[in-house]
């Protein structure tokens, strides 16, 4: 079983103190005071651990948990083995993460790797920067001129903060991060190694002269509440701002291109690919691996499943996938019929052989 040894211990509760805690209830009383001592999975936990079960996926692994309680909804809580306390809720797994993000709250977010404390000695920062009272700076960050930085910031071993940069309050910047031409808002976290607002992939074919250079003259903007994924890249904008909007989640490695806008409060998964000048809406869901082509649009609270390839816009509240990528509903019809064209001919192969 994973052991949180990098972590605060979370406090030993009895199953009353998690059920107050929670508002979830716990079915027999008379087992108020057995200890719990942390979280778990449910094939790993044992009688000193809490595990939940959403998922009928996981019924074997429910069936045969060791847990000391678990967290499950009233349509399940028969199938819960004796053994176990039953905490019932309506939405397990949400209980759950709200437990773990009071007992585990320094998971949350970043802290320095090194325990720094105001300003590493090894740190370059060019006296012209602004930080506020409470930034930490780790051991070798270098932080150009006319930076500004808010309280409570925490800048990554190795980060190069490039000219005229503004980074908000409470932000991480992790380790070995470049951030150059951006203005970064409050509560912004960004994992290690990426690189933001360097400058776009723009040319121009001049003939003989071959591809020529467009300057790449506008800004990242990141607003508040954005999570970044290692090693991400977002470039920087040609004429206009490249703009990641107000609490969306970005996962790793993926490529945002010049002039992307994207709305508020999206879902990127890994390895997403974006070409330049896109629009894309608030509530968007774009799975793993999802290309899509410049200068198109996409709806509001759009959902795209993994590995499409999109080159078409998307209207609001589509549901697209495939390659190219077209409403799921068309894609999976085709992909019943092309199976069933094979199977067809596989049948007529065989009664001729």
């Amino acid at each position: 079983m994973a052991q949180p040894i990098f972590f605060k211990s979370p406090p030993s509760s009895s199953l009353a103190e998690i059920a107050a805690l929670t508002k979830a209830q716990l079915v027999d009383p008379a087992r108020g005071a057995l200890e719990i001592r942390g979280l778990a999975s449910l094939d790993e936990a044992g009688p000193i651990h809490l595990a939940f079960f959403d998922n009928l996926k996981y019924a074997d692994q429910l069936a045969a948990t060791k847990a000391g309680a678990c967290l499950v909804s009233p349509r399940f809580e028969a199938q819960v083995p004796k053994g176990t306390a039953v905490l019932r809720a309506a939405k397990p797994f949400q209980v759950f993460v709200e437990l773990a993000r009071e007992w585990h709250a320094d998971a949350l977010r970043p802290q320095s790797w090194f325990g720094t404390e105001g300003i590493a000695p090894s740190a370059i920062i060019d006296p012209t920067a602004r930080l506020e009272d409470g930034v930490i700076v780790d051991p070798l960050v270098v932080i150009g001129p006319r930076v500004e930085i808010g309280a409570g910031t925490i800048i990554g071993a190795g980060a190069v903060i490039g000219a005229d940069v503004k980074i908000g309050r409470d932000c991480n910047v992790g380790a070995k991060t470049t951030i150059q031409f951006a203005l970064i808002g409050n509560n912004v976290l960004i994992h290690p190694a990426c690189n933001i607002g360097q400058d776009g992939y723009g040319f121009i074919f001049f003939g003989p002269k071959g591809h020529v250079k467009v300057p790449q003259t506008g800004r990242v903007v990141i607003q508040n509440n954005v999570e970044v994924g290692a090693a991400s890249t977002i470039d920087r904008g040609s004429l206009r701002d490249t703009v990641i909007g107000e609490g969306t989640k970005i996962d790793n490695q993926v490529q945002i291109g010049h002039n992307v806008t994207i709305g508020r409060h999206c879902l990127l998964a890994a390895q997403i690919g974006l070409a330049g000048s896109l629009t894309i809406g608030d509530n968007v869901a774009l799975g793993a691996k999802v290309g899509i082509n410049n200068h198109l649009k996409i709806g509001d609270g759009a959902q795209v499943t993994a590995m499409s390839a999109v080159k078409d816009d998307i209207p609001a509240n589509g549901r697209w996938g495939g390659h190219f990528a077209k409403p799921t509903k068309q894609w999976f019809r085709e992909i019943i019929a092309v199976e069933r064209l094979v199977r067809d001919n596989e049948t007529k192969g065989k009664e001729q052989e």
